[in-house]
């Protein structure tokens, strides 16, 4: 079995890399064609910025799943493709090999069909992260039905309007879920939903995970179990064309409307793969674990698509990194002898606040590569990770990447390509970033450098519209910087040309002319060791302009809060200078967070602006009483 290829050194990078961007459609060519397709492509792109219209492999056609199950069966049949770690520590792990997944993909897709569930239809889910999920998205993609993964957290009108947005046809969910010592009742939030009207939706597939007691409507309810028993492992693909819709996936935006994030099959497959491959340097052989949920992207391209592709061995956690304390994580890793271990900053954090003997004492040898996703990471968290996690010897990739990327753009390479603790590092191969000067929307040429940060040439795994909504994707992602991809993010760029991401454009303080990205003032307050956790905004300021507000969790014990105010702006004094001293600091138990856990700025800089009355919906945040916290304790 053919795979994309995989970056050997730093030199061989730069090389690959060149050859990427002097040449970029023959070498996703060269790619594409390790991947079996049932008809090649008429050509390799076409495009243009300004549409916005992005075709990879327009004419070729495939399906995604016989790339990821079927051409893996004479190989590795009997391998483990995934991996179930159980919420509860005594419970047995479950393997599926990828024979054994592609008879349950395929009795599922035979169920959906009978169900009345074809090509283009689209499929809500709204599920715990249990083997059924991954199974039933597979079985959706078998077919050519769309899917569409809402976490099972969000609220019922959240759901609903993902399902009336996307006009679904199906929800699939299960009775309850099984997250640390709760058990939370996933179908009564689809059956409130269901009552708050979703009209396109003729049936609720409902999977048994824990047996409980649920609501039931005979007209559209009906049992995942008995659905798919006794159907047929031979389920024939649908042959989609590259540019087929594969899945929407919704993801926040600044007006309050949720944006249907669209990818295709054949581009997406494409650089899920080869970003996966490269970054994790992944070898036959390893267990790879994502710790994320698959209700977002990096669930999606690297729990499922990207590790199946290749023929990995992947694990899916049903619990909580805290349940039953917080040396979870490092249990399982050595219990499986995990290989490649991918998590968030927010979880490193969390898990740092807690105490190293939390780690102490687990066999954490096999790790090989450990990332970091979903915000930049502190250099505090970083060195952490590097020392305690990764014991000073395993590489650290820090990547950078959005739902609308569809895969990692900027990380560290395994261990071929140099670490410097808050910088994500280089572009993966044809990638081709830039930084644009704010003022007057130039590109910033040479090293060191910052700016806007944009993308100026298409790549595979891109997004390519807005579900329902073409011109919402061209005002958000290609208005800004015309002829560019806008990520909404600042960078700078160093003296080597290794990018570090400063936080989203609406995060960088102006004070007094001076420009800085808020995590750079974050990174600064969690050098003091008694900070857990810490948000940085800007609020409306009489002299300055805009002013410095920090929100600070401290660790357990007692605090002098005015004593410890004066060491946190010595702090930020010695590391930026006094320009960037917070003028306000709140000591607070908790921040707001998606159910992602990304820190909801948005909502800090309304409280600190004497706004709190122009929150909007907090209902949909992991924690919604932290705002209420927060609102009382204001400066």
């Amino acid at each position: 079995m053919q795979l994309p290829l995989q970056i050997k050194s730093f030199d061989h990078y730069q090389e690959v890399y060149q050859q990427s961007v002097d040449n970029p459609e023959s070498f996703w060519a060269e790619q594409a064609r390790t991947f079996d397709w049932h008809q090649p492509w008429d050509k390799v792109l076409e495009w243009d910025f300004e549409g916005p219209n992005v075709k990879w492999f327009p004419g070729g056609k495939l399906n995604i799943t016989e790339n990821c199950l079927d051409r893996h069966l004479e190989e590795r049949g009997d391998q483990t493709a995934i991996l179930f770690e159980p919420n509860e520590p005594g419970d047995p792990a479950i393997s599926l090999t990828y024979r054994q997944l592609l008879d349950e993909v395929s009795k599922t897709g035979n169920a959906l069909r009978e169900l009345g569930i074809g090509k283009g239809d689209r499929v809500c889910f709204y599920m715990p992260m249990v083997p059924e999920l991954a199974i039933s998205i597979l079985a959706c993609a078998r077919i050519g039905a769309i899917h569409s993964v809402v976490f099972a957290g969000f609220s019922a009108q959240a759901l609903a309007d993902r399902v009336n947005d996307a006009e679904c046809k199906m929800i699939i969910c299960s009775d309850y879920n099984k997250r640390g010592a709760k058990t939370i009742p996933v179908k009564e939030v689809v059956d409130e939903a269901m009552g708050l009207g979703c009209p396109s939706i003729e049936t609720v597939l409902v999977h048994r995970n824990t047996g409980g007691d649920i609501g039931w409507d005979p007209s559209y309810d009906k049992w995942y179990h008995e659905a798919t028993e006794g159907q047929s492992t031979d389920c024939t693909p649908e042959v989609m064309d590259a540019e087929d819709v594969l899945f929407i996936l919704y993801t926040s935006g600044s007006t309050g409307k949720p944006k249907g994030v669209v990818h295709t099959c054949g581009g997406y497959m494409l650089y899920t793969a080869f970003s996966f491959l490269n970054v994790f340097q992944y070898q036959p052989g390893d267990v790879y674990w994502c710790t994320a949920d698959i209700g977002w992207i990096t669930g999606h391209s690297y729990i499922l698509y990207g590790p199946l592709l290749v023929g990995a061995t992947t694990m899916m956690f049903e619990g909580v990194p805290t349940y039953p304390d917080a040396g979870r994580f490092w249990e399982v890793c050595e219990k499986h002898k995990v290989n490649q271990f991918y998590t968030a900053p927010t979880a490193i954090r969390a898990l740092m606040a807690r105490g190293d003997e939390f780690v102490e004492g687990y066999d954490l040898s096999s790790l090989k590569v450990i990332g970091s996703v979903g915000e930049p990471i502190n250099q505090e968290a970083w060195e952490w990770y590097k020392e305690k996690i990764g014991k000073d010897t395993v590489p650290i990739v820090d990547t950078w990447w959005q739902t609308e990327t569809g895969g990692m753009m900027i990380s560290g390479l395994g261990g071929h390509s140099p670490q410097k603790p808050t910088f994500a590092g280089y572009p993966l191969p044809g990638i081709q970033p830039c930084l644009v000067d704010k003022e007057n929307i130039q590109e910033v040429e040479g090293n060191p450098a910052s700016g806007l940060l944009c993308v100026k040439f298409p790549w595979p795994s891109m997004l390519r519209t807005i579900w329902g909504d073409h011109q919402r994707c061209k005002n958000t992602y290609f208005s800004t910087v015309p002829g560019m991809y806008f990520t909404g993010d600042g960078a700078r760029r160093d003296e080597n040309g290794m990018y570090r991401i400063v936080g989203r454009v609406d995060d960088v303080i102006n004070v007094s002319g001076h420009r800085m990205g808020t995590a750079e003032v974050e990174n600064a307050i969690d050098e003091h060791p008694e900070v857990v956790e810490t948000a940085v905004v800007g609020y409306p300021h009489d002299i300055k302009g805009q002013g410095i507000y920090a929100y600070v969790i401290m660790g357990p014990g007692d605090h002098n809060g005015d004593e410890v105010r004066k060491e946190i702006i010595d702090i930020v004094r010695k590391e930026i200078g006094p320009i960037a001293k917070p003028d306000k600091i709140q000591f607070v138990s908790a921040l707001p967070k998606t159910r992602s856990g990304k820190i909801m700025r948005r909502i800090l800089r309304k409280v600190a602006a004497g706004e709190a009355d122009q929150l909007g919906d907090t209902s949909t945040l992991l924690n919604p009483e932290a705002v209420d916290d927060i609102i009382r304790g204001k400066r």
